[in-house]
């Protein structure tokens, strides 16, 4: 006889088709990484705005305000950067199950980090789409709106992306905006075109 260690028992619900008919709108997640400093997260907000207005159930999870609650435990390691990733993909799943619009901005720096929180959704059957914000280190630190690559090049900040740490560049994102050239609202037009154009945004692609 099999036992169970934890005393855990996974409780069934709804379908994820039968919630999506019921609320008239299709769960999915946008995952934008990027350098820091590279316009996710005016990108997300401005996407998040725009997906409100349809009207679609759409909410925005953002990594440095993440870590002021859920992952306020974790620093920024290798080993704290991946569970740093692994606890929002788990989140986005759920918001995905449950038909509304995750939005996530993350540096998520490692491919094999955003590879898991992609196996995750496709395992449940949810569709998951990569958008890079891809900018340079060099435009990243001429902007750099918090001060952050300045204390990094300094040495008062360890371990930080771009400078110190590495960021694995996307290999098949399915969008790729160009933050150099690329304005908000036409980055957010970029995203919404590729999600009209795969169905996305219609329960059941109709």
């Amino acid at each position: 006889m099999e036992t169970n260690p934890r005393n855990i028992t996974w409780h069934p619900s709804l379908s994820h088709h039968e919630r999506a008919l019921l609320r008239h709108q299709p769960g999915l997640t946008i995952w934008l990484t990027g350098l820091s400093a590279s316009g996710k997260s005016t990108i997300a907000t401005a996407l998040e705005q725009h997906l409100l207005s349809v009207p679609l159930a759409a909410y925005r999870l953002d990594g440095d305000n993440i870590r002021f609650g859920l992952n306020a435990d974790l620093g920024f390691s290798p080993a704290d950067r991946t569970e740093n990733i692994r606890r929002i993909a788990e989140v986005a799943k759920l918001f995905a199950d449950s038909c509304s619009v995750a939005i996530t901005s993350f540096i998520s720096p490692y491919r094999a980090d955003r590879a898991l929180a992609r196996k995750l959704h496709e395992q449940a059957g949810l569709p998951f789409v990569e958008v890079w914000v891809d900018v340079s280190v060099a435009e990243a630190e001429r902007r750099d709106p918090k001060g952050l690559y300045k204390k990094a090049r300094e040495g008062v900040i360890k371990e930080f992306t771009g400078v110190s740490a590495p960021y694995e560049e996307p290999e098949a994102a399915e969008v790729v905006v160009r933050s150099g050239e690329t304005s908000v609202e036409e980055a957010v037009v970029q995203i919404v075109g590729y999600l009209e154009g795969k169905g996305l945004l219609k329960v059941g692609g109709e």
